[in-house]
């Protein structure tokens, strides 16, 4: 705008400089055009002043609502600080509404919830609004075995699209598949029987499919690694760790929890003994850190954890941990290394109901609700948001 006040500027000063005065006709005055001019360049740079200052004004306005958006998304999760059960009974048991140490929960498509009941030796399935649960693998009864349909101590479960079931039995040192439906399970990885060769497992606990190409990942927990199986095929591969045990960013530390991103092509892994939730991307060398400690510290601070059994992400990248020895619940906003307690008391065990008890696993419904296995006390606490 300055240059266009430049040029109107100069256009009167070349018309002043050729016209020329006749005698004996009106002199012209070129301190009245000079002065028309300089009235009309103050009009129009004042108008463009207007109009810049307009502009900026818009801007500011709409970054200013895209902040109190932000804020707003960002202060809306909250969730009630006392839980209500919403499965099992406190105490440990065997019957269709109790639990012995629930270790992994989620919920399908159609709000069926899924528990681990991991000393009961089953997956229990409970339909949406039921407080008693359907076994869907193992023995209703609870009773622990080998073969094809049962199970021995049940550490983590997944599904696939058609409701198909995997099934990380611990001490079988196996993965078992359940076709929907069906009782009867088909071992897929681990049929060599505890070692750390490429066909065996050591206590394997998460799980993670990759259905565009039918491979499983699987945390094996005391190799220390994480191995990937082609669906059908007897020997795995390592993907991550199988450095040793360890702190170090190309070693892992007891995983335990595990999530799968395709897009990246990316293993998120809770790094139990190392006390942090990291990044693993497929085949790389090294991992890099999520949230917790990067040298394997605990502690019970806000940007520490201890013990991590799982952990969740919701539709805009914030992470959810069971941060188990703390006896709580982190929310981690993306991006973020210091944590919100959102649910538990940090360091605190019990069973009121504010409190939780070594927490190992944790899940939302469609509404940010939140539900966590509070596994020593042997129930599943609904924390309502707010």
């Amino acid at each position: 705008m300055i240059s266009t006040c430049c040029v109107y500027y100069h256009s009167i000063h070349v018309a002043n400089r050729n016209r020329t005065t006749t005698p004996g006709k009106m002199k012209f005055k070129p301190w009245k055009v000079l002065a028309t001019g300089l009235a009309t360049l103050v009009v129009t740079c004042s108008l463009a002043a207007f109009i810049i200052g307009l502009y900026f004004l818009i801007i500011n306005t709409r970054n200013t609502a895209s902040s109190n958006t932000i804020t707003a998304v960002t202060l809306s999760l909250s969730w009630a600080t006392s839980g209500i059960t919403a499965y099992g009974t406190g105490a440990s048991g065997a019957t269709a509404n109790q639990f012995n140490n629930p270790s992994h929960i989620f919920f399908n498509s159609s709000n069926s919830l899924y528990v681990t009941d991991y000393w009961n030796n089953r997956v229990q399935q409970f339909s949406a609004g039921s407080s008693y649960a359907t076994t869907v693998a193992g023995q209703a009864s609870g009773q622990s075995g080998s073969t094809s349909y049962y199970l021995n101590q049940v550490s983590y479960a997944i599904i696939d699209s058609n409701s198909n079931l995997y099934v990380s039995d611990l001490q079988n040192n196996r993965v078992q598949y359940f076709a929907y439906g069906t009782f009867t399970g088909t071992t897929i990885a681990g049929a060599g029987g505890s070692g750390s060769s490429m066909n065996q497992l050591n206590n394997p606990r998460g799980l993670a499919l990759d259905s565009n190409t039918n491979k499983l990942y699987i945390a094996d927990t005391n190799n220390h690694r994480i191995m990937c199986y082609v669906v059908g095929v007897s020997s795995g591969t390592v993907v991550a760790g199988g450095n040793g045990q360890g702190t170090l960013n190309n070693q892992l530390n007891t995983p335990i929890g595990l999530h799968l991103d395709v897009s990246s092509n990316s293993l998120f892994i809770a790094n139990a003994n190392s006390h942090n939730i990291i990044r693993w991307v497929v085949n790389a060398s090294t991992w890099t850190l999520i949230a917790g400690a990067p040298n394997g510290q605990s502690g019970s601070t806000s940007t520490f954890l201890n013990y991590p059994y799982n952990f969740i992400f919701d539709s805009s990248g914030n992470l959810y941990v069971a941060d188990t020895n703390n006896h709580r619940v982190q929310l981690f906003l993306s991006g973020q290394f210091n944590g919100t307690t959102i649910a538990g008391v940090t360091a605190v065990s019990g069973s009121a109901v504010n409190k939780l008890n070594s927490p190992q696993s944790l899940t939302l419904d469609s509404n940010l609700n939140l539900y966590v296995a509070d596994t020593s006390n042997n129930r599943i606490q609904y924390f309502q948001r707010c």
